[in-house]
């Protein structure tokens, strides 16, 4: 992510704000006001008992003249409301979202070169062939074609993300689910690293064609709920989903059917046993869906009555959906040798049938055939993560915004993943991990981190229970590094990392909320902020009241000139603004300096403010 530097976005502001450049004050500007000042004469209404060391000032207040347009009300003047707009949009003033961006990236120059425009946008974990950003990935293919130096001016930047603008605003001020978006994904390439050293497992071979994967490979990627992406390692390999479409066709058959039906067939609870032991519980139906014999009856409710192939179609059309059209293939060899080999689950279909634990109508060998069609369907680590992000984000696709589930189907798929989806290892994955998971003898492990994101972790090699052991791994680190567990303390858990939260102090947000304020004159907000704890006043005034130098240094990292005179902070005489003048005087009658406990150093020796206004009632 590029640090903001609001060297000319803020001058801008500011100018729009005062309608006139900022300059150093002089005494005919102080007479010559604008239409919207402060006056001194109201009353003052600070408590009487509160000493006043400076009582050349009062409280200012906002005096409304004729043919004033107040920002926050209807009053006189506001059929002047478009004229005021178009003012606003001319050139020098900033006018739009589009223009905000333009000076986030540009960072005080004329120019952004294209390429900095797109690193800067995969900075917030979004892509160029995101199809969100269609629109704006098309117009700048053809904005520079006509342009010989390949950079965008003001005017060509705003054509090109105006018709993305609130998604790219969104990334940019960082308001997505994980807005440090660059510091987490350097994360999960430490993790991703810290797996990869680890050897042991065996490649699954009761098939060719899952023996033939070499044990090296490792890939891991993820999708957050607003479709950031991340991808490390063998990411682009296609592998078959084997036992991590049990959670997907269980979801679809729940979409379709409702929760009620389907749980007519299939059991909700863990088995406790192997995941292919021909064993039906108490009221003989399977335990659940994620064992083979309650994703063999799963796959019998699926478009029922129809053809394999319209059933295959219907499938493979859902995947795409869940995938954000991403890729989703069919291993038709896989298929081939599934069936040869599926001894073991024909003994478990006829047993169900026996059982009758089909709907009636039911051609069981048709369904076992269906079954391993869905096992052999491949995606890559890329698609499989967004087919995850799908369930963390409710049913939602986050990188096409279509709904492709319900939320009762992607609640219930997500309880019994959270208790059946590891195998014989659910209970310690639950109890270590905490999160909603299911792997195949593929080597993948489909995890979801419920509104956050989702990630698909592969690795051929298994452990002796089948699950992926640097996939395993890479779980378990990651939720020892971020507070992903079910059961962590967002409040009180420090230690651990939380993604969702921006980095740094909160004061940086009220820093933002100040600045908007000031923006668009809302004065009441501004002496509210001056009178709280969060926002110190020697802060308030390295951003105002350092003259030229403001725009360069409004992070605080330059000292203003500050003029201690009765015993009060004043700004000095570099203050140009006369809204933020006015607000400043007043905030140095409110506060004074408490020798009790130095923190400022300032030439007059060392001084802490100390609040005489104890509420915001008193500021007005």
């Amino acid at each position: 992510m590029l640090p903001f530097r609001p060297t000319v976005a803020l001058k801008e502001l500011f100018q729009s704000q005062l309608k006139r450049p900022l300059t150093r004050t002089t005494a005919a500007e102080v007479k010559a006001a604008p239409a919207a000042c402060f006056s001194t004469s109201g009353p003052d209404r600070r408590s009487p008992g509160v000493g006043r060391p400076f009582t050349g000032w009062r409280s200012p207040q906002l005096i409304r003249k004729p043919g004033f347009r107040g920002l926050c009300s209807k009053g006189d003047g506001h059929g002047d409301a478009s004229r005021d707009s178009d003012k606003r949009r001319k050139p020098g003033i900033l006018p739009s979202l589009e223009d905000l961006l333009f000076y986030t990236i540009a960072e005080g120059q004329e120019k952004i070169p294209a390429h900095k425009f797109t690193t800067a946008l995969k900075s917030t974990g979004l892509r160029t062939g995101d199809p969100r950003l269609k629109e704006c990935m098309e117009m700048l293919k053809m904005t520079l074609k006509t342009t010989s130096d390949g950079a965008l001016d003001r005017h060509l930047f705003k054509k090109c993300v105006q018709s993305n603008i609130v998604l790219l605003t969104q990334a940019f001020r960082k308001k997505f689910v994980v807005p440090d978006f660059q510091s987490f994904s350097a994360h999960i390439d430490d993790l991703y690293e810290n797996a990869k050293n680890l050897s042991g497992g065996q490649v699954a071979d009761y098939i060719p064609q899952l023996a033939r994967f070499s044990p090296d490979l490792w890939g891991v990627a993820l999708c957050t709920v607003d479709g950031q992406r991340h991808t490390v390692g063998d990411t682009k390999v296609p592998f078959c989903l084997q036992s991590c479409v049990k959670p997907l066709k269980y979801a679809v058959a729940v979409h379709d059917h409702g929760t009620e039906y389907v749980h007519r067939f299939i059991g909700k609870e863990p088995s406790g046993l192997r995941f292919n032991k021909l064993f039906l519980n108490e009221d003989d139906k399977p335990h659940n869906p994620m064992v083979n014999a309650g994703a063999i009856v799963c796959t019998s409710l699926i478009k029922q009555g129809a053809s394999n192939a319209e059933k295959f179609d219907y499938m493979m059309n859902f995947m795409n959906k869940l995938a954000g059209n991403e890729y989703v293939g069919f291993s038709n060899a896989t298929f081939q040798s599934e069936r040869e080999s599926g001894d073991r689950n024909f003994a478990i279909g006829y047993y169900l049938k026996e059982k009758k634990c089909f709907p009636e109508g039911t051609d069981m060998t048709a369904i076992l055939d269906f079954y391993f069609q869905l096992c052999s369907i491949e995606v890559t680590c890329e698609s499989a993560s967004v087919m995850a992000a799908t369930l963390a984000n409710g049913g939602f696709c986050p990188i096409t915004g279509e709904r492709v589930l319900s939320p009762e189907a992607v609640r219930n798929t997500l309880s019994l993943m959270h208790s059946c989806g590891m195998y014989d290892f659910s209970g310690q994955f639950a109890f270590h991990v905490g999160l909603p998971a299911k792997s195949g003898v593929a080597g993948g492990i489909l995890l979801v981190v419920p509104n956050v994101m989702g990630i698909m972790c592969w690795s051929p090699p298994l452990d002796k229970l089948g699950n992926s052991v640097r996939g395993i791994q890479f779980c378990t680190d990651l939720v020892s590094l971020c507070n992903f567990h079910n059961y962590d303390n967002l409040r009180h858990f420090a230690k651990k990392l939380d993604p969702r939260r921006e980095g740094g102090d909160q004061r940086v947000k009220s820093v933002i909320n100040l600045l908007f304020a000031a923006y668009t004159g809302d004065v009441s907000a501004l002496r509210r902020f001056c009178c709280s704890s969060v926002i110190s006043g020697y802060l308030l005034g390295s951003w105002f009241c350092s003259g030229s130098d403001v725009w360069c240094h409004c992070a605080g990292l330059h000292c203003p000139p500050w003029t201690w005179s009765r015993g009060t902070m004043t700004p000095g005489r570099h203050c140009t603004s006369l809204l933020l003048k006015d607000t400043l005087r007043w905030f140095g009658s409110c506060w004074r300096p408490a020798r009790s406990t130095p923190s400022l150093k300032t030439g007059g020796g060392t001084h802490q403010w100390t609040r005489r206004c104890t509420s915001a009632t008193t500021m007005s």
